[in-house]
C-alpha cells in the first residue's frame, strides 16, 4: 500500500518542461527576436527550451507560428549575401595567396560555402570568417 502510494505521488509531482515556440510566422533569413518567442507547457524531444539560445539568431528554414523550435532551424546571421564578391586567403605556411571570389551561397560566420574564383572561375570550398572574408584550406 505503502509503495502504491509513493508510486502516485511522485507521478502527480512530476515537473513538465516548457518548450519554446514562434508567437508568429516569421520568414527564413529573418532575425529571431524576444517578442516573437512564447513558451509552451510540456516536453518536445529537440526542442529549445531556453528562449535567449536563439535570440538574435537568423532563420535558416521559414519559422511557422505555435510550432517547437529546433535548434536546428537557426544559424549566425548571414554575413555574405549570394553573389557577393568577396576576398578569398588561402595560408599555406609562410605563403598566402589572395584573390576575389563571387559567394554562391548566403552565409554566416563559419559557414562552410562554395565559392567561385572570379580569374579562374573554379568553384573552392571556404569558410567565412567573421569579417566575411572566405579562407580556402588546402
Amino acid at each position: 500500500m505503502r509503495a502504491l502510494a509513493l508510486a502516485l505521488s511522485l507521478i502527480a509531482g512530476t515537473a513538465q518542461a516548457d518548450y519554446v515556440v514562434a508567437q508568429r510566422n516569421l520568414p527564413a533569413n529573418g532575425i529571431i527576436t524576444a517578442d516573437l518567442l512564447g513558451l509552451r507547457p510540456g516536453e518536445v524531444p529537440g526542442a529549445i527550451t531556453d528562449p535567449s539560445e536563439i535570440i538574435g539568431l537568423e532563420a535558416r528554414t521559414p519559422i511557422y507560428a505555435g510550432r517547437p523550435l529546433q535548434a536546428s532551424q537557426f544559424g549566425q546571421p548571414a554575413i555574405v549575401q549570394r553573389n557577393q564578391v568577396i576576398a578569398m586567403q588561402f595560408t599555406r605556411g609562410a605563403l598566402t595567396i589572395m584573390a576575389e571570389g563571387r559567394a554562391l551561397e548566403r552565409a554566416g560566420p563559419g559557414d562552410l560555402i562554395r565559392v567561385m574564383n572570379l580569374q579562374s572561375r573554379t568553384t573552392i570550398m571556404a569558410r567565412i570568417g567573421v569579417e566575411g572574408t572566405a579562407y580556402v584550406t588546402p
